[in-house]
Parts: structure tokens; C-alpha cells; sequence
């Protein structure tokens, strides 16, 4: 039976006397060195051995004999054995030693560590490569937060010189509106005067000329009115002033202001559907958006034509409307519509700056309002305004 487990053991066993010959090897000794038994047994141990541990073997024995002090008797340890073919291969060696027959006999347990150390390399090679992706990506990263922070600063230094432009540029609109407001103002006196004394003349090209003139002024003052109104808006500085008021009252009053200025035979029709007419909104940015509204019915609808201008209260909304039938809004636009300078490609030359519905947008904004419309091209353009009742 202990015959059949030596030569039926996975890890090689081979015995040795006390001068070092081989007196026993197993077949997994022999599988692992390549060697037949008979080239073995007999021969010094140390053939199985590459240098330096071949010629210090015997060195070893002779000292163990001399001191009686072990090194690797009882222990065990990592060593390279030699193939026939003189690959190098690392096996566990345990020694033991076994007294037998008035003699002494040493036994070597063999196991091959070859998986184990192929394994140990491949995870060393895996390991290596890891810390140099880690270091790489290190780098990266350290490079990606240079980057940022030389971003962070450029963005800053750009916010701040933005900031600066948005200053001057507000200074500039504004002392721009009031020092053009004052030659318009002598513009339109003037030109209204020339009206006067001309009435005697009744001359026609006289009278064309000055309703240019008068034209020309309203347009130049509109423009800087929503240049004034924007600027306003992006420096924060409109807020709205909620209180209580006649939507009516104020909506007759925008009607008949309104009337004055449309084109010939256009009438615009006021309607107000519900008992209750007073309201808690901003009354001047509300009248600034009504009259933006019909002013673009005005312009953007032809002679001989109506204007519908409709208020409604709820219990829960006030809802106001402004419907024309006009050149409407090209499908394609109507995406852009609330953009600041934005302007449909049907218009022509009608004048304007692209700023209305955009501060009309806004002023809603800040009175919790919503706006939206319909339209197509040739047909006419509805738009409503509905603002929540608190």
C-alpha cells in the first residue's frame, strides 16, 4: 500500500542516503525532471540540480553531518531543479529525515511551482500595466485639472470683461435714447409747426412730406423705446408693481390711443367678455405689451381691414387677445418668433427691430404670464396673454 501512494502521488518524492546518491524516485519526480529511473538511482542527487546548488550540495551534507545543525531539514523552501533537456523549472522542496535500518535515509518532497509562478508573473505583468495606466490616467487628470482651472480662469477673466462691456453698453444705450430723444423731440415740433404754416400754401407736397417726417420720428422714437426697454430688462432693473385696477378702463383707453395711429380704414374693435373688471397686474407693463400687440396688427395688416382686441375675466385667469389678418407668420418662423432682433423673412420693408415680442415676452414673465399665438401666412396672426388670477 505505501508502495502504490509513492507512485501514485501527485508531487514528486525522492530519497537520497547520507553521501547524497539517489536510492528512490517516484514517477511525478521523474515526470518533472524528464528523467528514467535508472538514469537516477545510483547517481548524486546534485545531477538534477543547475548551478550553483550542484556543486554545493555535497557541502551541505558533509556540514549537517559535521554540526548536526539543519537548514532545511524540517523545512521548506523555494529551489530550481534541471530538466534532461536543461530548462529550469522552481519546485517546493521539504526535506525530512528518516532513520531505517541503522542508517540514515533522506526524503525530498517535490512541488512544482511552475503554474504558480507563470500566475505570479502574469499577475506582477497585470499589476505593472495597471499602475502605468494609473499613472497615465494620473497624468490626465492632472493635466485635465491644469486645463480647467487655465479654462476657469480665462472664463472668468471673460466674465468679467463681459460684465464690463455689458456696463458700458447699458451706459451707452441709455445716454444714446436720451441724447437722441432730444433732436427727435425738435424734429417732430418742427415738423409739426411746418404743418401750420404751410396750411395757408395748401400745398400737398408740402403736407406729404411732413406726415415723412412725422413717420420717420415715431419710427426712430419706437426703435429706441425697445432698445431702452431691453436694456432695462437685461440690467434688471424692471420689476413689476402689482396693483389693483380698471382692465376696461385701460384697455378703451389703448383702443382709442391705438385708433389714432392706424392706417386708413383699419378699425380696431375692443371686446370684453365677463362682469368683473378690475384686476391685480402691472398696468404700465401690461399697456406696454397690448400696445406693442396691436401696434404689430397695425403695421403688419393692410388698409380697409379689422383689428380684434378682447379682454376676458375668470375666476381663475385674465386672458387678453389680439387677432389681425394680416400677412401672418411663415411656418419656418414662427420657432424664432420671442427672439431678441429676430425678424420673419415675408416682412419686406416694413420697418422694425426685431425687440417687440421679445420685451413683450418678457414684461408677461414678470407679471406670471404666458403668452402664445397662431398664424399663417396670409390669413392673419392671433396672439394671447393669459395671466393667473391669484
Amino acid at each position: 500500500m505505501l508502495k502504490a501512494i509513492i507512485e501514485n502521488a501527485i508531487d514528486g518524492i525522492i530519497t537520497i542516503d547520507d553521501r547524497g546518491k539517489v536510492e528512490s524516485i517516484n514517477p511525478a519526480a521523474c515526470k518533472l525532471f524528464q528523467r528514467e529511473p535508472d538514469e537516477v538511482v545510483g547517481n548524486n542527487i546534485s545531477m538534477l540540480m543547475p548551478p550553483p546548488d550542484r556543486e554545493q550540495h555535497d557541502e551541505y551534507i558533509n556540514r549537517y553531518q559535521r554540526t548536526a545543525e539543519p537548514h532545511i531539514i524540517g523545512t521548506g523552501r523555494e529551489v530550481m531543479g534541471l530538466k534532461t533537456d536543461g530548462t529550469k523549472f522552481p519546485f517546493r522542496l521539504a526535506v525530512s529525515e528518516v532513520h531505517y535500518a541503522g542508517r540514515n535515509i533522506f526524503a525530498g518532497f517535490i512541488h512544482d511551482l511552475s503554474r504558480e509562478k507563470e500566475a505570479e508573473e502574469t499577475l506582477k505583468e497585470y499589476a505593472a500595466h495597471l499602475e502605468e495606466l494609473v499613472e497615465q490616467r494620473t497624468i490626465s487628470l492632472q493635466r485635465s485639472v491644469r486645463e480647467l482651472q487655465s479654462a476657469k480662469e480665462e472664463v472668468s477673466q471673460s466674465l468679467e470683461k463681459e460684465k464690463e462691456l455689458g456696463q458700458l453698453k447699458s451706459r451707452f444705450v441709455s445716454m444714446a435714447s436720451h441724447e437722441f430723444r432730444t433732436p427727435l423731440s425738435a424734429i417732430q415740433l418742427s415738423a409739426s409747426l411746418i404743418d401750420k404754416y404751410a396750411e395757408g400754401f395748401n400745398n400737398p407736397n408740402i403736407a406729404k412730406h411732413v406726415v415723412k417726417i412725422k413717420s420717420s420720428v415715431a419710427n426712430l422714437t419706437g426703435i429706441l423705446n425697445d432698445f431702452l426697454s431691453l436694456e432695462k430688462l437685461e440690467a434688471g432693473k424692471v420689476e413689476a408693481s402689482f396693483q389693483s385696477f380698471d382692465l376696461v378702463a385701460l384697455s378703451e383707453e389703448i383702443t382709442e390711443e391705438m385708433q389714432m395711429v392706424a392706417k386708413e380704414n383699419q378699425n380696431i374693435i375692443y371686446q370684453h367678455t365677463g362682469t368683473e373688471s378690475m384686476v391685480r397686474l402691472d398696468p404700465n407693463l401690461l399697456k406696454n405689451c397690448v400696445l406693442n400687440l396691436i401696434g404689430n396688427a397695425i403695421k403688419y395688416s393692410g388698409e380697409n381691414t379689422f383689428i380684434q382686441f378682447s379682454t376676458e375675466i375668470t375666476p381663475d385667469t385674465c386672458v387678453i387677445t389680439v387677432e389681425d389678418n394680416g400677412i401672418g407668420i411663415p411656418e419656418t418662423d414662427q420657432k424664432h418668433l420671442f427672439e431678441a432682433f429676430f425678424r420673419a423673412h415675408n416682412i419686406g420693408n416694413i420697418p422694425g427691430t426685431g425687440l417687440g415680442l421679445n420685451i413683450v415676452t418678457r414684461y408677461a414673465n414678470l407679471m406670471n404670464g404666458t403668452i402664445n399665438f397662431k398664424s399663417s401666412v396670409k390669413q392673419g396672426t392671433l396672439f394671447t396673454i393669459s395671466f393667473p388670477i391669484s
